[in-house]
């Protein structure tokens, strides 16, 4: 995933002619068992020798969100349950949480 990042923000910065990658946003959900940590970690040895060496990566968390298929109520899981909260229906879908993005990235 950490690779992926990499290629995607040096592909957009050397399109617009960077010399250095200074931040990148990412935006990640709660329920997509993706640690910032572990992406820190793996981006600083991914991207030495690049132009995003040395990149300050800012994380943005997506809250998890379910929706019923019973009552089509949304909620967020309380982190120990996800019956829905309206009617007690365990037929619930995820609509948000799951993502895994670059939003922006800031070059000189």
């Amino acid at each position: 995933m950490t690779q992926s990042v990499l290629q995607i923000v040096l592909r957009h910065a050397e399109k617009a002619g960077a010399k250095r990658v200074t931040q990148i946003d990412l935006t990640i959900g709660d329920f997509s068992s993706i640690v910032d940590d572990s992406v820190q970690f793996y981006f600083d040895i991914l991207s030495q020798d690049t132009i995003a060496e040395s990149a300050q990566l800012v994380f943005h968390r997506v809250p998890g969100e379910l929706r019923c298929w019973d009552c089509q109520a949304t909620f967020a899981p309380d982190g120990r349950s996800y019956v829905c909260p309206g009617c007690g229906s365990v037929r619930v879908q995820v609509v948000a949480g799951r993502e895994f993005r670059v939003d922006s990235i800031e070059v000189e």
